[in-house]
């Protein structure tokens, strides 16, 4: 009788720690893993501009390995190419068996298989994965030596900071124990998202550092290139990743003058979608960050690319804002849009140009307001549901019947 997954040992070979990263080509440079946004297109374009690791999206490991449908979320989510070295595969999980199955799918086509600890979304929430397993270390200790023992590649783990710098260490710790060779830490609690979510603390990412023996690579507040080196020096950590500034300038990693114009990107991406299948969704969502700054200036061409269907109406809509983008850098020139940073550390570039895009600061009591409103618009759907069953006693049938349609 043959012995199952869980009883053969692992690969004499495999490398860890510092090993796996020499490995790997030391990388510094690294794309986030981002769901439906770290996919085979832009992972190709990411690399033409300096970036030395990519990630691909977080997988959903009981999606990914599904004996039924599993093929099918795999074909929509998940290529690669012999040019897409080195990577790392991503996935959630709360089941150590089921995230083995999906890692050994993919153990002979990535570097590494990472697992996700870190997304704080309220989808994560709901399905027990990510972030919201941070207080469960048993199972993710279970997760991480599974992988560990019986994958092919190396385990590399993806984590947030607890509020305290005690509870963090010891957590990292325990990850690296559990037989992680690499650690990303997000600078940022769980609770840091959406509009609240503030900066990351580089200090408890260069604590984590000093505390384990394993690679450390920092994430959070790499909006512009410069931070790149800020971070490596502050943190001393081995690699930088960034997530959001890499979507609004996929060029974020290399070194130049200036940022590129954002038609400059978007046709690139396209070109390579051209020959790389990607869905029209995560087409358009790249290119709502790539063309941020200047669609609330051309508002027609956000409708447009709200609207769009295929990939030729995306090519149409880039070339329409090329052509009015290239008149204004003509009329108005760069003098006053040269990237000087103000009293904030914002740099100023025209809005032709790749660059971060900074949420507005909400008032104090933006919650409250919020949840003043949700209880106004429920007591008017209740009003609404009232006046609907008054009318139901009049006319019951043909309105049940216009519901079931």
């Amino acid at each position: 009788m043959s012995p199952t997954i869980l009883e053969q040992e692992a690969p004499k070979a495999k490398l860890g720690g510092y090993e796996f990263f020499r490995s790997i080509g030391s990388p510094k440079h690294i794309v986030a893993p981002m769901v439906d946004q770290s996919e085979h297109a832009w992972r190709i374009l990411c690399r033409r501009y300096n970036s030395h690791l990519c990630f691909t999206p977080m997988f959903h490991a009981k999606l990914f390995s599904d004996p039924e449908t599993g093929h099918k979320y795999r074909k929509e989510q998940w290529s690669t190419d012999k040019e897409d070295r080195p990577l790392i595969v991503q996935f959630c999980a709360n089941d150590p068996q089921l995230l083995l199955r999906a890692a050994k799918l993919v153990e002979n086509d990535c570097d590494a298989v990472d697992l996700n600890l870190g997304c704080p979304q309220h989808i994560a929430r709901r399905g027990r994965y990510g972030s919201y397993l941070q207080d469960e270390w048993d199972l993710i200790k279970e997760m991480v030596s599974t992988l560990h023992r019986e994958l092919a590649v190396p385990v590399t783990v993806k984590i947030r900071v607890f509020p305290t710098l005690e509870r963090t260490l010891e957590y990292a710790k325990m990850i690296e124990a559990a037989g992680a060779q690499m650690l990303t830490v997000h600078g940022r609690l769980r609770e840091q998202k959406g509009h609240n979510t503030g900066l990351a603390d580089w200090d408890k990412i260069k604590a984590v550092k000093e505390a384990v023996k394993i690679p450390v690579i920092a994430n959070g507040n790499i909006l512009y290139h410069e931070d790149v080196q800020r971070c490596l020096d502050h943190t001393g950590c081995d690699g930088v990743m960034s997530a959001e500034g890499n979507l609004y300038n996929p060029a974020i990693f290399s070194p130049r003058e200036m940022p590129p114009f954002i038609w400059e990107m978007a046709h690139e991406y396209l070109d390579i979608c051209k020959t790389t299948y990607t869905r029209v969704g995560t087409m358009k969502a790249h290119l709502f960050k790539i063309l941020q700054p200047s669609l609330p200036v051309h508002t027609d061409l956000r409708t447009a690319l709200a609207k769009a269907g295929s990939l030729e109406d995306l090519v149409s809509i880039v070339d329409q804002l090329k052509e009015r983008l290239e008149k204004e850098v003509q009329e108005k020139g760069e003098e006053d849009y040269n990237g000087a940073a103000d009293e904030r550390g914002i740099r100023k570039y025209g809005h032709w140009r790749c660059q971060p895009y900074f949420r507005p600061v909400l008032p104090a009591d933006h919650g409250k307001a919020k949840g003043e409103q949700r209880k106004r618009e429920k007591e008017e759907a209740l009003k609404a549901q009232e006046q609907v069953t008054t009318e139901d006693h009049v006319d019951k049938k043909p309105r049940q019947e216009e519901e079931a349609c």
